[in-house]
């Protein structure tokens, strides 16, 4: 029997760092967030899982990704991770941490776009973006590289519940957070640098909708922490925040007024619930309901794999090509 507990979206507003020697004074922000967070709304409940931006730590602001590997990109673990375990350990949450831009020595030349999720024990999970938000981001999907043979799809079994992660653009595919959904995930977040005009304010309220649609058609409840960066700081776009929490119904629970600046919105999360509802209801179960045998378009491949030090012209190239095999 699971305990009740709230989730945090937590968004940040920072200047884009330049070099990596920038992102411990991130990290100490983001610290400093997640306990006054804890701390503040102990008299009322226990936030027990704060989730933080995608570009949190760094953002690409190099146009290959050799220079990015040069002056951004960093291994994980390391020393900011640690901090976040101390700090999760000493109260008892879960933190879904902002993106990185990582290196690996197993696969060289390539730079992810990696998320981790942090809990009293240390780390429970690493997810790196499948769909990089191309031509801009020049970084490698795991689709990208022959024989990767780590966990595309991670979902962390804890005692809030079944956890996964998925960034951004990600939430675009269907198939992706309908991947995470098939291997039982209860509490999907959104980590995201969502940009105008596909925020959170209508007519192109893309955030809000997708959201909850993936809320929804999964059954699962969404935590959703979205940029909030000015304009001057991470150029050319203006970033709306909005981040939010969205139950499994789509009913939307918190959510922060559209605008940059840093803000904090808490939500209560019912497991409990959650898995009393999948289990009781015959109707609008999508998986219990999905007739995968059906599907062809999984199989038909459109992108090329990337190659290594990935640069916007080589990406704006493969896209011409999948466009190719899709008129075909």
């Amino acid at each position: 029997m699971t305990t009740p507990f709230y989730g945090a979206a937590c968004q940040i507003d920072f200047p884009a760092a330049e070099t990596r020697v920038e992102i411990s004074s991130r990290v100490d922000r983001m610290c400093e967030i997640v306990e006054q967070t804890v701390v503040g709304y102990e008299p009322f409940f226990d936030v027990r899982l704060l989730a933080f931006p995608e570009f949190a730590h760094a953002i690409p602001v190099y146009p290959t990704a050799g220079e990015l590997a040069e002056k951004l990109a960093v291994e994980l673990p390391n020393e900011h991770t640690e901090q976040y375990v101390e700090l999760a350990r000493k109260l008892g949450c879960y933190i879904q941490t902002g993106s990185f831009l990582e290196v690996d020595n197993a696969y060289p030349g390539h730079v992810f776009n990696t998320t981790v999720l942090i809990g009293p024990t240390g780390i429970l999970s690493k997810y790196r973006k499948v769909n990089p938000w191309i031509p801009w981001e020049v970084h490698s999907s795991p689709h990208d590289i022959a024989g990767y043979n780590e966990d595309v799809f991670p979902v962390a079994d804890t005692e809030l519940g079944k956890i996964a992660v998925a960034t951004c653009y990600d939430w675009l595919f269907p198939e992706t957070i309908r991947e995470l959904a098939f291997r039982g995930a209860e509490i999907m977040i959104r980590i995201s640098a969502y940009m105008d005009p596909w925020g959170a304010s209508e007519p192109m309220d893309w955030w809000t909708l997708v959201n909850r649609t993936r809320a929804l058609e999964n059954m699962t409840y969404v935590v959703a922490a979205n940029q909030g960066a000015e304009m001057r700081n991470y150029p050319p776009f203006s970033w709306p925040g909005g981040s939010m929490v969205v139950d499994y119904d789509g009913r939307i629970l918190a959510q922060a007024d559209p605008g940059p600046g840093e803000k904090v919105v808490v939500a209560p999360i019912d497991i409990g619930a959650l898995r009393y509802e999948r289990e009781r209801r015959l109707g609008h179960d999508t998986i219990a309901h999905t007739r995968s045998s059906l599907y062809e378009y999984l199989s038909a491949e459109k992108l090329a794999p990337a190659e290594t030090d990935i640069s916007i012209e080589s990406l704006e190239k493969r896209i011409r090509q999948a466009k190719s095999k899709t008129s075909e």
